[in-house]
């Protein structure tokens, strides 16, 4: 199976100079965790995560003792360009499935955003990765639960 098959294909990008506030509300929106980061020319510069944001901005500590609306604030201050992810591990349409979850599990990354030329075309999650395999081996599924629930 090739990446093609089961990337998402309607991916929200953001771009380096808006805010980390912005890329706050894409991604609660889309209900995603990665946004891929690209420039005026539609080209990928970087990613960011929903892990960059509580990595570099704030704990849950702080949120509690600012308040949202001021940690609203700081968000808005702060430019994608500041935290974003520029060390990039992407895919191509006609990777392998096998080969693109072996690279994220080596690179210990949550998603690749799928490229052509340059530009995004797709991003692979975890959880589209997981979705597949559930549907694939729908068989065992009731025996997966069972050993599941069978741990301690």
């Amino acid at each position: 199976m090739q990446v093609r098959e089961l990337m998402s294909r309607d991916v929200v990008t953001i771009g380096p100079a808006e805010s980390c506030l912005d890329a706050v509300v894409r991604m609660q929106r889309a209900r995603a965790r990665h946004l891929p980061v690209v420039n005026r020319e539609g080209l990928l510069v970087g990613i960011i995560t929903d892990r960059d944001l509580r990595h570099h901005l704030f704990t849950p500590r702080m949120f509690q003792a600012l308040g949202s609306t001021l940690v609203d604030v700081l968000l808005d201050r702060v430019h994608v360009a500041e935290i974003m992810s520029t060390d990039l591990v992407t895919t191509a349409p006609d990777a392998s499935l096998t080969d693109a979850a072996a690279t994220m599990r080596k690179e210990k990354v949550g998603s690749l955003p799928v490229l052509e030329n340059g530009r995004v075309v797709g991003i692979l999650t975890e959880t589209d990765v997981l979705r597949h395999i559930v549907r694939a081996d729908a068989a065992c599924a009731p025996e997966c639960a069972e050993i599941i629930v069978s741990f301690p």
